[in-house]
């Protein structure tokens, strides 16, 4: 986002938070002096919808692996104004960093609103199968159960703190989980495992959103847009066909906007509610995957 771009939107805010009094115009809740938690928020869709809620008054946490990168967001979102940002460091790969990552919230934080929980990695076609640091097939690791944790971990903050939301970032590009080799050690291919991935965050929203007062937490997931303009795709050789903005757009609404408070539990295809893969509505499949996911995430 440039930073007249940014002025323009900050202006922008201060003034329709002067007409609409608590709430923001145009179907928006009020964000100011709210606190964000945006994992994978360094680069690309996090670090724009980082900026978009900076913009609203929110105080952001932006994470991610490369503090340089780090700084260049916080340092952007600080000088926008007008709301603030700091920079946690985590490697999502690491079950322990994740918890260390919660526990650095919970500590220095007395509040958190909103959870994005938008890190991913996909790989090109043709790369090996990788492990994280605990043994588990690194996608599978990065884009879901590093998400699994830190989540249930910032739970009792996330409640304390009603009404707050999860907004879980998955993909249209979904596969059914072979939970007899859920880890892919055969037949191992970047896209499948990216796809499993994705299809578990929303097999996770669904579980999670039953378990939870949704006048209190709402969790939602989505597919933000199609082959956007991130590092990810580029870098893997993707050509994009989609917009950071485009899929910021469909994140705000899930975080910020007034249409879905109150729902929980849903994926949307975009700016739209949509229909996942039909193993996210099939409850044993959903319970199968949580008792794994509480497994191997146990003694963090």
């Amino acid at each position: 986002m440039s930073s007249q771009r940014k002025t323009l939107i900050g202006g922008l805010f201060l003034l329709l938070a002067g007409l609409a009094g608590n709430a923001l115009a145009q179907g928006t809740i009020d964000m100011r002096g709210k606190t964000v938690l945006i994992t994978g928020s360094t680069s690309g869709l996090g670090a724009e919808v980082a900026e978009r809620l900076g913009a609203m008054g929110a105080t952001i946490i932006v994470h991610g692996r490369s503090a340089e990168r780090g700084k260049e967001v916080v340092d952007a979102i600080n000088a926008a104004g007008p709301g603030r940002a700091i920079f946690y460091q985590a490697d999502l790969g690491s079950l322990a960093e994740v918890k260390a990552l919660a526990d650095r919230v919970k500590d220095e934080q007395s509040a958190l609103h909103l959870l994005i929980n938008n890190a991913g990695i996909l790989g090109a076609n043709g790369d090996p199968r990788q492990t994280s640091a605990d043994g588990h097939e690194l996608v599978f690791a990065v884009n879901y159960l590093s998400h699994f944790l830190l989540t249930r971990e910032l739970l009792p903050l996330l409640e304390s703190s009603a009404p707050a939301r999860i907004v879980n970032v998955a993909s249209i590009g979904q596969r059914p989980l072979n939970f007899d080799d859920i880890m892919m050690e055969s037949g191992f291919n970047t896209t499948s495992a990216y796809s499993q991935s994705k299809l578990a965050q929303i097999m996770f929203t669904i579980t999670l959103s039953e378990q939870l007062d949704a006048s209190k937490v709402t969790v939602n997931s989505l597919h933000p847009a199609t082959f956007m303009d991130t590092p990810m795709v580029t870098s893997t050789g993707g050509t994009p066909r989609a917009s950071v903005n485009d899929g910021a757009d469909a994140v705000m609404q899930l975080a910020v906007g007034a249409n879905v408070s109150g729902r929980t539990g849903l994926y949307f295809d975009q700016l739209n509610e949509g229909r996942a893969n039909a193993q996210a509505y099939d409850a044993a499949a959903r319970q199968r995957l949580w008792d794994l996911s509480v497994e191997l995430t146990e003694g963090f």
